[in-house]
């Protein structure tokens, strides 16, 4: 069973992903962080993030799991990754990484802007989970909050609808719901009973097919 989770930033399909892995014992893959580790190897190597040859070529030399999340999670690298992210090439290399863990014997689950779309468009399950910009940037502040870092809210709303602007306008993957997708309104509802709703959804496909 593969299930997609797609929607834009701080909607808690990362949570709900996870959660749904667990859930139904399958490996799960954030596909956020490959484009943040992309963005992070050429901030390390002090490149142009707008530098697409050599994006691509630092998405080609990652792994799927040597990450340091504390670091590929900060603001700051979130909106770095939807700069990388937009490029055409870059968006190429991972494809088929990302294919492949979704090909795992007995299936996986996969979070991200373009799965059911684009990396799985034949997934058993696609959720597309979205939430009110502001609810969005009220979760990131207090997600970074907790971490110690500093939560600026409006500097956070910002940041979020210029990446939901760019995620959503660019000609490569763009984020949007795929046809056959469930949409999951996460404003007001809480962690659990999201998670509940997701693992409905998933139930509901699994009696239909």
């Amino acid at each position: 069973m593969i299930i997609a989770i797609d929607g834009p930033a701080a909607s808690g399909k990362g949570t709900i992903a996870r959660r749904l892995a667990a859930l139904y014992g399958l490996p799960h893959l954030d596909t956020g962080l490959l484009y943040r580790a992309t963005a992070a190897a050429l901030i390390g190597a002090d490149r142009d993030l707008y530098d697409e040859s050599a994006a691509v070529a630092a998405a080609r030399g990652l792994g799927l799991t040597d990450f340091d999340e504390v670091v590929l999670r900060s603001r700051e690298m979130g909106e770095a990754a939807s700069i990388v992210a937009a490029m055409p090439g870059v968006r190429h290399a991972l494809l088929e990484a990302q294919r492949a863990f979704a090909a795992r014997p007995g299936g996986a689950v996969l979070d991200g802007r373009d799965i059911g779309t684009v990396v799985c468009p034949r997934a058993d399950v696609k959720i597309f989970v979205t939430a009110s910009a502001a609810a969005r940037a009220q979760r990131r502040a207090l997600e970074l909050a907790q971490r110690g870092e500093r939560a600026d809210y409006a500097a956070i709303l910002a940041d979020i609808q210029k990446r939901d602007a760019r995620d959503s306008e660019r000609t490569a993957a763009p984020l949007r719901p795929a046809e056959d997708a469930v949409r999951l309104d996460t404003t007001p509802l809480g962690v659990e009973a999201a998670v509940a709703e997701a693992a409905r959804i998933v139930e509901s496909a699994r009696v239909r097919a």
